[in-house]
């Protein structure tokens, strides 16, 4: 059966995405603005994330959010170290946001009720405001990305990310991160819009490949090589560029393809050195927020750098979609995949 890019769950479902942040924005102004005044009067001493899967992708890019607009410590904590070693930790007034599609997963159940009960202040990102996990949280931000039937999570990664942003602006009284977020789902369509066909053919060449990004944009990039092994089986591993030339470089031969995801911020001198280094050791680079001589250039908005992550996984989806469908696969079905995963 022939399968058309244009008519896959993943595809319509990517599609939707301006739309929901668009929609998020409106419907959690007032519970962000109740977050956002708890957060003030009583400031956390660090920030911990959980998550799995993409969500966890979105909790890298929360790290490096939080971080630079906030100045707190943000870890990523083990949901193994809940549910099998049955630890307790140290939350203390901590801050303490739990990401889920499904809010469904026993392992997040468990460092939720562990994060309560050690006295951290607990919010939980889920689009199933009704689940488990809404339930043990003190705040819920959902995702108001609707269903999600397709195996590929991409609407509701980036309802994901939205939300965190809106969170941090609120949070920081931030109002030109809040006026450049308002304006995303507008960035959003552009990116949808602008075609990274010309990626197409050198990625359907090779087998395995690497995907960078840093700072705001690592996380992006280890969910786009998430996505090249589940829609396109495609072997991706996505490194920080400043992780790359320390010994994974080693591997890539001529020709090998490399993705560069960049934004314009104060880590973009550093990932255009890298990429015009691996650009002049015969790598393919195809290159999205930066040009380099040799790279393939593939279009993307320009906006504020916090935002501009989530226009690149925006691009990326659809072009993978159409990688999946052309290589032969169905990108709503990988083999062996459910679409919610829960682990103990």
């Amino acid at each position: 059966m022939t399968i058309e890019p244009n008519s896959t769950r993943m595809f319509c479902e990517a599609a939707e995405a301006a739309g929901v942040v668009q929609a998020q924005l409106k419907e959690n102004a007032a519970t962000v603005a109740r977050i956002a005044r708890r957060l003030q009067a009583t400031p956390p001493p660090f920030i911990v994330t959980v998550a799995r899967g993409s969500s966890d992708h979105a909790a890298c890019f929360a790290k490096y959010l939080f971080e630079t607009r906030t100045g707190l410590f943000t870890a990523s904590a083990g949901p193994s170290v809940f549910s099998v070693y049955k630890r307790q930790m140290s939350f203390a007034n901590a801050l303490c946001i739990l990401i889920s599609q499904s809010g469904a997963s026993p392992d997040l159940l468990a460092a939720a009720a562990a994060a309560r009960d050690a006295g951290a202040f607990v919010v939980a990102v889920v689009n199933v405001a009704e689940s488990p996990l809404a339930g043990l949280a003190d705040e819920v931000l959902a995702m108001h990305a609707g269903p999600e039937t397709s195996v590929a999570a991409t609407k509701s990664f980036i309802a994901s990310l939205s939300a965190v942003i809106q969170v941090t602006a609120a949070w920081q009284q931030d109002t030109e991160l809040a006026r450049a977020l308002h304006c995303a789902p507008q960035h959003l369509e552009q990116a949808w819009n602008s075609s990274w066909n010309e990626a197409l053919e050198p990625l359907s060449k090779s087998s395995d490949l690497f995907v960078l990004g840093r700072g705001l944009g690592l996380g992006i990039a280890y969910e786009a090589a998430l996505k090249f092994k589940e829609v396109c089986a495609l072997h991706a591993e996505a490194f920080s560029s400043a992780e790359v030339m320390h010994g994974p470089v080693t591997i890539a031969r001529s020709n090998f393809p490399v993705l560069v995801l960049a934004q314009n911020d104060e880590t973009l001198p550093g990932i255009r050195k890298v990429t015009a280094c691996l650009s002049q050791r015969g790598l393919k680079l195809l290159t999205a927020g930066l040009s380099v001589p040799g790279a393939v250039t593939l279009p993307s908005p320009a906006t504020h750098a916090a935002i501009e992550p989530m226009l690149r996984i925006q691009s990326f989806y659809r072009m993978a979609n159409r990688l999946s469908v052309q290589l032969g696969l169905d990108p709503d079905q990988p083999p062996f995949l459910n679409k919610v995963t829960e682990t103990v």
